[in-house]
């Protein structure tokens, strides 16, 4: 069981920086993958960042070079770092983790987390 909420958002003008930060709380030893991922009005989901549990990161295209995915020493902060930003980031920004526990029968299963939503806005 994760709970997850984000904060950080707000307005930038373009060419600012923004960092994001999503509160993890529950079993944090079950992470298996942390993910940003962001929203635009009339648009699909967008997967920005992923970062795995072994520390492996991706970015979108998009974002490379722009955006870093990141985390505190105790795995209860998942940060995105942007910069550079552009009116195109404006989104609904959501933080998402996956989880992999045990059941009784100590096979694997797989639980996904969102958070709320923080709202990031890039314009003059």
């Amino acid at each position: 069981q994760v709970q997850l909420a984000e904060s950080g958002g707000g307005l930038v003008q373009p060419g600012g920086s923004l960092r994001l930060s999503c509160g993890v709380a529950g079993d944090i030893a079950s992470i298996y993958f942390q993910s940003w991922y962001r929203q635009a009005p009339r648009k699909e989901r967008e997967l920005v960042a992923s970062i795995s549990s072994g520390g492996r990161t991706s970015y979108a295209d998009s974002v490379k070079g722009r955006f870093t995915i990141s985390r505190d020493s105790t795995w209860k902060t998942l940060y995105l770092q942007m910069n550079n930003l552009k009116p195109e980031d404006t989104a609904t920004y959501y933080c998402y983790t996956e989880t992999q526990v045990s059941d009784y029968h100590g096979d694997h299963e797989w639980y996904d987390y969102w958070g709320q939503g923080t709202q990031v806005t890039v314009s003059s």
